[in-house]
């Protein structure tokens, strides 16, 4: 989701320059853009899926995303489980510290948090096939939060909703709004229905009476498309350690580098006019 709001600031935000500052207070290298190449875009249904771009295969949607990480334009990833895998054309050693970090558009009151996942070329190559190992964040031992979790998103005869299912069976309805009219199903998508698995985040939207409107807040830290307290720098970037990394039983892994990184919309809630809680992705940086 990208609000009229959010969308004005898009320029903005990015044309900001400046050493950056992480969580507000502390000092630190200045990161550079990451050279990365898009080996997989595949969102879920969403307003801004198919608009302005037409792919009809996976190798389309991939260059369609390309362009717009290359130009620091955002990419929406949709409702959950949408996600993009990139890989850096070089790859980032384990510091300890922050090594990486992920272009959002979060702003104050409006985070859409993305779950991120990294990988190590083992059997060097070049393929993003060997283990994901989630990056722990603020929320991964929360009661709320779930793995393993999944949606069925599928095509209706009308042709203007999508149907949705999920693992804990649960159903609904992804109808089009005003603004967005266009067909919210993957065009490069060919089968009737596709399932998104992943870790699911609880919904972090607030109605607030006195402005009468939805609050999207923060989680502390660990997430992409955040804006928060800690790991945020320059107001753009989230930032992230290899460290985190965790095997699916929590366990830390000791990677000594990664080659790819795989951004996945974490929330499942639609919310009246401003439409889905979707991740944006706007790029990627290293440290030095």
């Amino acid at each position: 989701m990208i609000n009229f709001f959010k969308f004005a600031l898009c320029a903005s935000l990015l044309a900001v320059v400046g050493c950056g500052q992480m969580g507000g207070d502390g000092g630190g290298a200045m990161p550079k853009d990451a050279d990365v190449e898009v080996v997989e875009y595949l969102p879920a249904p969403g307003q801004f899926v198919n608009e302005g771009y037409t792919a009809t295969t996976m190798a389309e949607a991939c260059a369609y995303a390309q362009e717009r990480l290359n130009n620091h334009y955002f990419v929406s990833l949709g409702g959950f489980g949408g996600y993009i895998v990139v890989r850096f054309v070089e790859p980032v050693a384990n510091s300890g510290d922050y090594d990486f970090g992920i272009y959002g558009n979060a702003f104050q009151k409006s985070s859409e948090p993305g779950i991120v996942w990294v990988s190590q070329d083992l059997n060097a190559n070049g393929l993003a096939d060997d283990e994901w190992f989630e990056l722990y964040g603020s929320e991964s031992e929360a009661e709320s939060t779930i793995r393993n979790y999944s949606v069925t998103y599928s095509r209706t005869d009308d042709q203007t909703t999508i149907a949705w299912r999920d693992s804990a069976g649960e159903s609904g309805l992804i109808e089009r709004n005003a603004a967005h009219q266009q067909d919210y199903f993957p065009a490069w998508v060919t089968e009737s229905d596709y399932t998104l698995s992943g870790t699911r985040l609880k919904d972090n939207a607030v109605w607030s009476d006195l402005n009468q409107e939805w609050n999207l807040l923060p989680f502390e830290w660990g997430y992409a498309d955040n804006y928060s307290p800690i790991d945020r720098h320059d107001n753009r970037a989230n930032m992230f350690r290899i460290s985190d990394a965790r095997t699916a039983d929590g366990e830390a892994v000791n990677l000594t580098q990664i080659d790819f990184v795989k951004v996945q919309s974490a929330t499942n809630a639609i919310h009246s006019a401003i439409g889905e809680t979707s991740t944006e992705v706007a790029g990627f940086i290293r440290e030095l």
